[in-house]
Order: C-alpha cells, then structure tokens, then sequence
C-alpha cells in the first residue's frame, strides 16, 4: 500500500464516509457492532480496498 500524508488520508476516509452515508454500497462485509461511516471508512481504507487514488504534483512539474 502507498504511503498517505495525514491530509490525504483524513480526506478520503472523509470522501468515503460521505459516500457510505448517501447510501453506497460497502465494500467489506459489516463488521458486527460497527454503525459509524466514520469507522466503516477507516476499515475499508485499513483493508486496502478503496478504488481511489492521489496524484500528487512533484516539484518541477509546475508549468
């Protein structure tokens, strides 16, 4: 898995819970006792499974 910044990784955990509370399908069986899209996010983006991805602009590539 690519290593994330803090930023990166708070925004799509908080993208993907915004998605999991407009009624999108999870992609990872339920865990038992979890309601949160919050924790739900944070477990799919442990699992590895979130089909989104970061481009981020290297210095020299500004023109």
């Amino acid at each position: 898995m690519e290593k994330y910044t803090k930023f990166e990784k708070a925004r799509i955990i908080g993208a993907r819970a915004l998605q999991l509370s407009m009624g999108a399908p999870m992609l990872i069986k339920k865990p038992e006792g979890v309601y949160s899209a919050i924790e739900i996010a944070k477990i799919e983006f442990s699992a590895g499974v979130l089909p989104i991805t970061v481009k981020r602009i290297m210095p020299g590539e500004l023109k």
